[in-house]
């Protein structure tokens, strides 16, 4: 499927926005800066963030994570009118997750060139795998500041690897996140 590319209205870059606040949560916590906000008729619903490290569990991605939240609170598994803004392009899990509970569209802004499963390394949404729900997906809302702050992120762990100071808990592992940073 391709991507509908038109300019990001005020709203899409407003809730993107929000996302990237979530995003800069897990930054502080040391987590790979990712966040997301689920939105159902101009309200957000839910927010989240990374917290691989922090629940210890390789399921804690925000899309997961929010995704849990806006079912738990619309009391129900489908989110059929509802919109995923993520600063990230979503991986093959999250996309999944975004497929089974019915998002309408997804808004991401920074490509995932190693794992990104939207576009970039796959097209999970498209409906000729055999899915029998269509996600839209809109691309590069706000793709510059998202980038940025993940570089900066990666940035700092390669020197704290050196130093051995902050980020403590991706120290002891290789890169777990498959962005190539340095281009």
């Amino acid at each position: 499927m391709e991507s509908k590319k038109t300019m990001p209205t005020n709203e899409h870059e407003r809730f993107m926005r929000m996302a990237l606040k979530e995003a800069q949560k897990a930054y502080k916590l040391e987590e790979c800066p990712i966040g997301c906000v689920i939105v159902k008729d101009g309200k957000v619903i839910a927010r989240a963030h990374n917290m691989r490290i922090t629940h210890n569990s390789a399921l804690s991605h925000a899309e997961i994570l929010a995704i849990k939240k806006a079912c738990k609170k619309l009391d129900s598994w489908r989110l059929s009118d509802c919109d995923l803004y993520v600063t990230l392009e979503p991986c093959t899990m999250c996309s999944g997750a975004i497929i089974q509970a019915r998002i309408r569209k997804v808004y991401f802004a920074a490509y995932e060139p190693k794992g990104g499963a939207v576009c970039s390394c796959n097209d999970i949404f498209n409906i000729a795998h055999g899915h029998n729900h269509q996600v839209l997906f809109e691309d590069g809302v706000l793709q510059e500041e998202s980038s940025n702050m993940l570089k900066e992120f990666f940035r700092e762990v390669r020197e704290s690897k050196k130093s051995k100071n902050k980020f403590p808990a991706l120290t002891d592992e290789p890169n777990d996140l498959f962005l190539d940073l340095d281009s």
